[in-house]
Parts: structure tokens; sequence; C-alpha cells
């Protein structure tokens, strides 16, 4: 059932369109992007068309059934692109050895936030910057975040282990970084309308 459901989820990630703010964002957040960049969780490879030609772009993506859609993303694009496993918990990297660290719309799912901004600091070059645009909760209180909280178990069975009520932004702020600049904005996407994007130097 599990395969059933990833398979499902890829397909349906593929056919999703960044729309006019998303993009903004993003060609905001990814203009200075260089060196060798780390991609979590790239999916279907929907930011390869924002990144500059002359990286070296390493992506860990978990479902396999994403795979097939990123490689044909990147034949597109002329975007040469290499896949790697993750080994355990650990990310596919050496120490000190990744310039960017790109994450948009997977901490929302990763089984533990801090590991694995913990992985991301240690990854980066001294320097090195963690961007990301991911989608979080909503204030404590309000009508949205009650709202994430009941329809979160069934969401997140559907969205691959997606969670709706994550606040993500504590998180980046405790993982150790030496300057973190984050924004908070809303989308206009129902339940996952609050996002953070910003960028974490290590």
């Amino acid at each position: 059932m599990a395969g059933i459901q990833k398979r499902l989820f890829a397909y349906f990630m593929a056919r999703v369109q960044d729309d006019e703010l998303t993009i903004s964002h993003k060609r905001r957040l990814f203009k200075d992007i260089s060196g060798t960049v780390l991609e979590i969780g790239p999916g279907a490879g929907p930011n390869l068309a924002y990144f500059p030609s002359d990286i070296r772009w390493i992506g860990v993506e978990p479902n396999p059934h994403m795979h097939p859609y990123l490689h044909q993303q990147a034949e597109r694009l002329g975007f040469p692109v290499e896949l790697r496993e993750l080994d355990g918990k650990q990310l596919p990297a050496e120490d000190a050895s990744v310039d960017h660290v790109v994450s948009t719309l997977v901490l929302c799912s990763v089984p533990n936030q801090a590991s694995l901004l913990a992985e991301i600091v240690r990854v980066l070059k001294p320097g090195g910057r963690f961007v990301f645009f991911e989608h979080v909760a909503a204030p404590r209180g309000s009508g949205l975040r009650r709202y994430q909280g009941i329809l979160n178990p069934a969401w997140k069975w559907f969205g691959d282990g997606c969670n709706l009520n994550r606040e993500t932004w504590t998180v980046i702020e405790a993982a150790g970084f030496s300057e973190v600049q984050i924004e908070h904005f809303r989308m206009p996407e129902g339940p996952v309308a609050p996002h953070i994007a910003g960028f974490a130097i290590k």
C-alpha cells in the first residue's frame, strides 16, 4: 500500500506547477546559488529551472518514484544531475564539502528535523548557506492552527509524510548557524498557506 501511495504522490507532484508567487520567491532565493549544491528532497525537479547551469548539483530524493520525473526534467533543461542515496540518517556528503544546501517543501515531512539540520550544518563549508522555502504551522491559538491539527493525520498519509503544523523556523533558529534570516508570509493555499523562506549561514 505504501508503494502505491508513494507512486501516486510522485505522479501528482510531477504535474504541479509553481504559481507566480512561488516563482518570485524561488528566483530571489536561488539567484546567488553557486558551487556544489546539495538539494534535499528535490522531488520531480521543479527547482532545476531556477539554478545556474554551472553548479554541481547533487540530489537526495528518498521516494524512488520521483527519480524518472526528475531525470526527465533534467534532460529537458540540459542540466546534469547526480542522485545519491541516504546513508542511514546521514546526508551523502563529506564534512564541510558543500557550498549550498537547498530545501523546498521538505522539512514538513522528514522524520526528525533537528537531526537533519545537524547534518546540513555538518556538510556545509564554513560560510556555506542553507536556503529554504517551507510551509509551516499557523500561529498558535488561531483557527487555522486548530484546523491544521484536525486535518494533519489524513494529510500526512496522503502527502507522503507531510505535516501541516510544524514550527520549522524554531528548529532552524536552534540549529547552530552563525546567521539566520527568515521571512514569514502567506500563500493562497488553504491549510498550507503559512510559509517561511530565507537562508542560514554556517
